[in-house]
């Protein structure tokens, strides 16, 4: 069958279990590349079955290790993927017919189904959750933020497509705590580094006000228990963000305190609301 002319490019790290079905759903594109942070299981390795396009690059700033990858494309139409996420059989027919005609947008916003365990998460803000994943990277990059970079462009987006990416994102509850944790670590550097003026009242609002609207006003309680968690999770990152970056607050300050003496900088930072 023919190929289309997109580039599919995956960032991975250690992504053995995950690899091979990711890049078997992205065999219709005529350009697979694997940018790998030093893995060091069979990541790799499984991927030269599918690409010998595999790049090695140690993870610095997100946004700037996206545009690098997207760089590497030799399309000027790229799909990002992730490596625990798949393109279903209805995505790969839409884009092929997209590819027939012109195409008047930059990016364009696919709907992410993501799934904790074996279950899919339907509710609670978890569906359809579209994101801006099949770019032109002559018009599209990324801010150099190491912690969810927003795409920036001039153009169009094309909302939306109806093929669903697949993101069998928690294998489990654990992994949901444990991808929790890494995310609300880098979270609190990120607002450290913009010296956030947040205090602990507001942040709790944040964690309630999150809860309540995944769990009743976007209905999470029809998923179950997994629904309740995930909706606890949302409001939990919040929370843990803010007591992580307390923490970092409270360490640079007490590393400013020189002879018994606190200097002027070991003030709070006063600068942009949560």
């Amino acid at each position: 069958m023919e190929k289309v002319p997109v580039s599919v490019v995956v960032i991975t790290r250690n992504e053995e279990h995950n690899i091979e079905d990711c890049l078997k759903s992205a065999l219709w594109a005529d350009e697979i590349i694997v940018v790998d942070d030093g893995s060091t299981d069979r990541t790799v390795e499984l991927a030269k079955k599918f690409t010998d396009k595999i790049f090695s690059r140690k993870m610095d700033i997100e946004g700037r290790h996206r545009n690098y990858a997207y760089s590497l494309a030799k399309n000027n139409w790229v799909l990002s993927l992730d490596a625990d996420e798949r393109v279903s059989p209805r995505l790969e027919e839409e884009l092929r017919q997209l590819f027939r005609s012109p195409i008047k947008h930059v990016v364009f916003c696919i709907p992410i189904r993501t799934y904790l365990g074996k279950k899919w998460l339907r509710h609670g803000g978890w569906y359809p959750a579209s994101k801006d994943r099949l770019l032109d990277k002559r018009i599209v990059r990324y801010e150099e933020k190491g912690v969810h970079p927003r795409i920036i462009y001039h153009g169009t987006c094309g909302r939306f497509l109806k093929g669903d990416i697949v993101h069998y994102s928690y294998r489990d509850f654990h992994d949901f705590f444990e991808t929790l944790n890494k995310q609300t670590t880098g979270e609190a550097k990120k607002w450290f580094e913009e010296k956030r003026k947040v205090g602990g009242l507001k942040a709790f609002r944040k964690f309630l006000s999150r809860f309540l609207r995944y769990y009743i006003v976007e209905q999470g309680f029809r998923d179950g228990l997994i629904g309740f968690m995930a909706a606890y999770g949302g409001g939990y990152y919040q929370w843990m963000t803010y007591v992580k970056y307390w923490e970092m607050l409270k360490v640079h300050s007490s590393e400013l305190i020189v002879d018994g003496k606190k200097e002027e900088g070991a003030k709070c930072p006063q600068h942009s609301q949560l």
